[in-house]
């Protein structure tokens, strides 16, 4: 019998081996054209059971083959694709079955052997997308549906994405619409072929389709770039638009272009679902997005709140993401692993400029996108206790370490903190250029300068360093700002210091913004900054801050509240006894309960209700409202 050492050893050996075998058996990308055409068949016609059924014809030599299915999600910065979601897989060749094996270190890698004499073969299988949320994004219902190529297809190992063309075609349920960047090369009956594209491409412009329609043209006046909304509805009566609502959706468009002075795209469409039935989202593409909302955005329209930055957000992505991209972000292929360092770049001015042009389009008023800013400042200014042992320039791992996976404390735990901890540096550095300068410059000469490159450039992607964001930056205003951002980025400077610079503070009143109520989640109430949790319509609790009152009281989330101060729960309840704790000495009495048990906390808070504002300082020139205004 072995040792035990000499058996770890001997074992070790034979993992090595097993995995170099397994390791060279997946052909590393080469920026050399695959050999024909893919002809790529999607039916997607069955919304019963809601599974998209897939067809490839693929030309192939004698040998072996491996063929890949997309991993990492571009936008997603992770190796998050629906790899589980497949189902009854085959290979045929000349009408005959073929045997695969999938890789044992690389399970999105399955192996052929190509028979001799054989030049095409078929490759089948099912995507089975979830019946319910409980199984991902729902992406089929009766009246919409959602097609991503990244799940929808397999490519063969051994070159970059750019190099393998696909001739994709999609059958629809009869009569519905479809919206899509890629072009329509012929039509037959229900059957869409489009034009053949790489398979980078194919898989960048994904597919709304739905029954209830309307294509909004948002095109601005002198422009020859067609921009246009395509929505899709769980009814009719959720398609209706006012003009103003249509006005300020296209003056975003004109304000980001004014922003940037150049277009990445040959046309761009907006895909845009009103829908309480399939799961809503925010992806970015090169010449389209993907957009999942509520379906009442359009009719119970709140002027004096605006609408969301969605929309703005993903269509600045165009710029800032997928024409330009952190060079560690760019990869040849989908299976190679993405690098996140540059999120706070990508994501992170994405959000600052995605709110930016919400407030100069009027998308979203003055007033209430300052209501909004405040929420993110409160954030980083009480309630990101995570900060204490991570800085911002970790969460750039988020995606990969939780794929954005719900967290029982995110307020500790942080999750994914460069998009809004990445906005409020680059407020900053915008008030900074605008005060050295006398406004005579702005973070805008930035992004003209960084981003509004190569006009009606699309098909190729402009890679960045941490190097060249300081050498643009000090092009615009000569300064220190690899320490600037560095600091901030690695924890050794607040995160907060952009309000001030901008001539505005953050404080704390006894009642809400319009914007913060209308936007408190699922009907609930927030008292993160007062007993320091946040409570859902039926009582459940969020988010519990670190070290907060409630915290402190042994309150955690996932609790339930069932009576205050021995009164029934609900939200004015327990607004009325925070109110009331304010001026007396007993603590706050809440009854809770976690499972089949039922306890009740004393809170010693006596603060009162505390939400944030924004208020001027008096006597310091305003750059926030020049920021936020439109331009001429």
């Amino acid at each position: 019998m072995l040792r035990p050492s000499l058996l770890c050893l001997a074992l070790a050996s034979l993992l090595a081996a097993t995995a170099s075998a397994s390791a060279q058996e997946v052909p590393p990308p080469r920026d050399v054209p695959y050999p024909g055409t893919i002809k790529l068949e999607v039916d997607a016609t069955n919304l019963d059971q809601r599974i998209f059924r897939v067809r490839q014809t693929i030309p192939v030599q004698a040998g072996p083959l491996t063929l890949l299915y997309p991993m990492w999600v571009p936008g997603g910065h992770s190796p998050k694709n629906s790899i589980d979601k497949i189902a009854g897989i085959t290979f045929k060749a000349n009408g005959r079955k073929l045997d695969w094996k999938r890789d044992t270190l690389d399970v999105a890698a399955f192996h052929i052997d190509v028979p001799a004499g054989v030049t095409s073969i078929t490759a089948e299988f099912d995507f089975l997308t979830p019946t319910t949320g409980a199984q991902g994004r729902v992406v089929m219902t009766p009246n919409m549906l959602n097609l991503q190529f990244l799940s929808a297809a397999l490519y063969p190992a051994g070159h970059y994405t750019h190099q393998i063309m696909y001739d994709a075609r999609v059958t629809y349920p009869a009569g519905w619409t479809a919206f899509t960047a890629l072009h329509e090369d012929s039509r037959s009956g229900d059957t869409v072929d489009y034009k053949d594209v790489p398979f980078d491409i194919l898989v960048d412009s994904p597919i709304y389709a739905g029954r209830y329609t309307k294509n909004i043209d948002l095109t601005p006046a002198g422009s020859s770039v067609p921009v246009k909304l395509g929505v899709v509805a769980d009814a009719a009566k959720y398609l209706e638009t006012k003009p103003e609502q249509v006005k300020v959706h296209k003056a975003m468009v004109e304000q980001a272009l004014k922003l940037f002075g150049a277009q990445h795209y040959d046309h761009y469409q907006f895909l845009f679902s009103l829908s309480g039935q399939m799961g809503g989202n925010g992806l970015e593409h090169q010449r389209s997005s993907e957009n999942g909302v509520g379906a009442d955005y359009f009719t119970d329209w709140k002027e004096k709140i605006g609408f969301t930055d969605l929309l703005a957000h993903e269509f600045v992505h165009s710029w800032n993401g997928k024409y330009r991209r952190g060079k560690d972000l760019w990869t040849p292929n989908f299976n190679v692993p993405m690098q996140d360092s540059l999120l706070w770049v990508y994501e992170g001015q994405t959000q600052y400029w995605g709110n930016v042009l919400a407030a100069r389009s009027g998308l979203r008023p003055l007033p209430a996108s300052l209501d909004a800013l405040a929420v993110v400042a409160a954030t980083y200014s009480e309630n990101r206790t995570g900060l204490s042992w991570r800085n911002v320039q970790d969460t750039t791992n988020d995606p990969i370490i939780a794929t954005r996976a719900p967290r029982a404390y995110r307020n500790y735990q942080m999750s994914e903190d460069y998009y809004q901890a990445g906005q409020m540096i680059w407020l900053e550095a915008d008030a900074l250029i605008r005060a050295r300068t006398g406004n005579k410059k702005s973070l805008d000469d930035f992004a003209r300068a960084f981003f509004g490159v190569n006009d009606g450039e699309w098909q190729t992607q402009n890679t960045y360093t941490f190097e060249d964001v300081v050498a643009t930056l000090n092009g615009v205003y000569p300064h220190d700002w690899a320490t600037f951002l560095r600091s901030r980025l690695d924890g050794k400077t607040g995160l907060t210091g952009g309000i001030e610079a901008s001539g505005w503070k953050l404080v704390f009143k006894d009642k809400p913004t319009a914007y913060a109520k209308a936007n408190t989640r699922w009907g609930g109430a927030d008292f993160v900054y007062s007993l320091g949790l946040a409570v859902a319509k039926d009582g459940s609790i969020g988010d519990v801050r670190w070290d907060g009152p409630a915290f402190n009281a042994g309150i955690g989330s996932g609790a339930t509240i069932i009576a205050v101060n021995g009164q029934g729960y609900d939200n004015d309840v327990l607004e009325d006894a925070v109110k009331a704790a304010k001026d007396g000495t007993m603590p706050i009495e809440l009854m809770l309960k976690e499972f089949d048990r039922y306890r009740t906390v004393k809170i010693d808070y006596h603060g009162g209700p505390r939400y944030p504002h924004l208020e001027r300082i008096e006597g310091t020139p305003d750059y926030l409202t020049p920021i936020l205004s439109k331009r001429k």
